[in-house]
């Protein structure tokens, strides 16, 4: 899986998300599909007496939940309680389709490479199944070239047929059914011809008794409730209410006004985390988040017990996989920091030696830094000396001022003050900041102490400086770490903040999910599938032209019962 905390793919990554906000709106490629695709037409399986359709979200990263899943997504069926599920005729991919920007590369490696292994192309199959995807922000990440590339070209990935023409779409299901998927760009405004894409489609195609099954590609209803300044919702609620209802649109609205929202399927998060709308008289609404393609878990834990949904109607939280305590006990991995990131504790202990080396730089009084604290004993109640010599020497040296400045402020901006307890999270990031440079100077002190006082080597000893580097690299780079682990942990688990950052740092492969659905006469059937434990011992057993992987057996279940909609009207 992607190693989230390698500074050189921290920096790269980094890079691209800063280019894509700024020149997104100028490298929109949305605009220049419509212009290309005058077609308004969705796509047609309503002659169907039963429809199956699979819906996955960020995948296309660690192969072994990658595989893992796309397995099961190829299966002609599935066995759950004695039922067989069988096989979508369409794959519906809700986002995030590789990690961690869309090179072509990783498109090959990420998702082609091993869907196409999981599932590869037949020729002679009299019938093979489509495949949908909407963009999620790391596909945006190149301006979406790529995602274009693989999807909007009627190419094939595996044996799963693409059938789009922009990045946004439109299934036109069984009963009246209809599959809605919206491309949001980067947390932008939806663009106009993609309105008017989808005001077409609701205005001549949908009836009255019409079902929505709305895909986006976030879950802006959580997002909402953990920052009440985030304003992606209120674009969701513009869109179903101006678009899809024909709200204030005199030619659709009264034949629309009774279209109702079956579900909102997103990704982003990777969990499954599902949200009903109290009963009332209205109908319910689903909303699910069902990121669990492949990309490390997100924690559930910190989901709110109630939100708002659409038309301010609240939303209670019936299921989360995994559990809020399974969630919360894996949160305390964090603590473990330093072992899942080496190139973390090599990053910190590299900083240590390389401020220690300018501190070093000259002498003063004919004494370095090290030599003058060495002379002095913590433990004995000299702080206020050691604290004098810093000062002095920092003073002499601002661009080793300038170098504890820059980590200081660069981990105070680390925090995550858009969520959770917002003051909390300020006081934290500061004594955050604050622990790792004071870690750096008591190391500095312990190690000129023990080194050239306690074992009496010269400071200018070979020995000296060989041991001190792996002091400061091993030992200091490892107690950063710890520090950085221990404000994760207590961010996640606490302050309810930095959800990502802590869930990234372990990269756990499990909790892996993805929703089987059923449209019949009867109604709407939802199966939420999950995988507790991916499978980790594939082997190779194909060529390298005809890739296949052979492991231990998948362990599926469902999450939890099936959810079944009434399908209580029929135009």
């Amino acid at each position: 899986m992607v190693n989230w905390y390698d500074p050189k793919q921290l920096a790269f990554t980094s890079v691209k998300t800063v280019l894509s906000s700024v020149f997104g709106n100028f490298a929109d490629r949305r605009e220049l599909q419509a212009a290309l695709d005058q077609d308004c037409k969705p796509f047609d399986y309503s002659k169907k007496e039963a429809l199956w359709f699979d819906y996955i979200s960020d995948l296309g990263d660690g192969f072994n939940s990658t595989y893992t899943i796309a397995s099961l997504l190829a299966r002609e069926q599935l066995e759950l309680r004695g039922k067989a599920l069988k096989r979508g005729d369409v794959l519906i991919m809700g986002g995030d389709e590789v990690y961690p920007t869309p090179e072509n590369i990783e498109y090959d490696n990420r998702l082609r490479g091993p869907y196409t292994a999981a599932f590869p192309k037949d020729e002679k199959a009299i019938e093979r199944p489509d495949v949908f995807a909407i963009p999620g922000n790391h596909d945006w990440y190149d301006g979406l070239t790529n995602f274009l590339r693989l999807f909007t070209q009627k190419r094939s990935l595996g044996n799963w047929k693409t059938q789009q023409n922009r990045s946004y779409f439109a299934l036109k299901l069984p009963y009246d059914y209809w599959v809605i998927a919206i491309d949001i760009q980067l947390n932008a405004d939806i663009d106009f011809p993609q309105i008017c894409f989808f005001k077409k489609i609701a205005k001549e195609h949908f009836n009255p008794n019409s079902k929505v099954i709305l895909c986006t590609s976030e879950p802006s209803w959580v997002y909402k409730s953990f920052d009440t300044k985030n304003n992606s919702f209120d674009r969701l609620q513009f869109f179903i209410d101006r678009v899809l209802l024909g709200q204030g649109e005199k030619d659709y609205e009264e034949k629309n006004k009774s279209v109702n929202i079956e579900a909102i399927l997103t990704g982003d998060l990777h969990h499954y985390a599902r949200y009903e709308t109290v009963k009332d008289e209205a109908k319910p609404c689903h909303f699910i988040t069902a990121g669990g393609g492949g990309a490390f878990m997100h924690p559930t834990h910190t989901l709110s017990e109630e939100i708002i949904g659409t038309h301010e109607r609240k939303a209670e939280l019936k299921k989360t996989f995994p559990s809020k305590s399974s969630s919360a006990k894996l949160s305390l991995l964090n603590l473990a920091f330093p072992f899942f990131s080496l190139t973390m504790l090599f990053f910190f202990g590299t900083y240590n030696v390389f401020t220690t080396w300018i501190l070093q730089t000259k002498s003063t009084e004919g004494k370095s830094l090290m030599e003058k604290l060495s002379e002095f004993n913590l433990f004995d109640g000299e702080l206020s000396q050691i604290l004098g010599v810093i000062s002095s020497n920092l003073l002499h040296f601002p661009s080793a001022l300038f170098l504890n400045l820059l980590l200081f402020v660069g981990l105070i901006l680390f925090t995550d003050t858009s969520s959770g307890k917002k003051k909390l999270n300020y006081i934290a990031g500061v004594v955050h900041g604050l622990l790792h440079v004071i870690n750096f100077y008591f190391l500095l002190w312990l190690f000129s102490y023990l080194n050239l006082n306690v074992w009496g080597f010269d400071v200018n000893q070979g020995k000296q400086i060989a041991l001190f580097t792996a002091e400061m690299i091993m030992m200091g780079g490892f107690i950063s770490c710890l520090i950085f682990g221990l404000y994760l942990t207590i961010s996640v688990s606490l302050l309810k903040n930095h959800i990502t950052e802590a869930s990234s740092s372990y990269r756990w492969e499990g909790y892996k999910n993805f929703l089987r659905i059923s449209v019949t006469k009867e109604g709407l059937t939802i199966y939420p599938i999950g995988v507790k434990k991916v499978v980790s011992n594939w082997k190779a057993v194909g060529t390298e032209k005809n890739p296949r992987f052979e492991g231990g057996p998948i362990n599926y279940e469902l999450i939890e019962d099936p959810i079944f909609i009434k399908n209580e009207k029929t135009s």
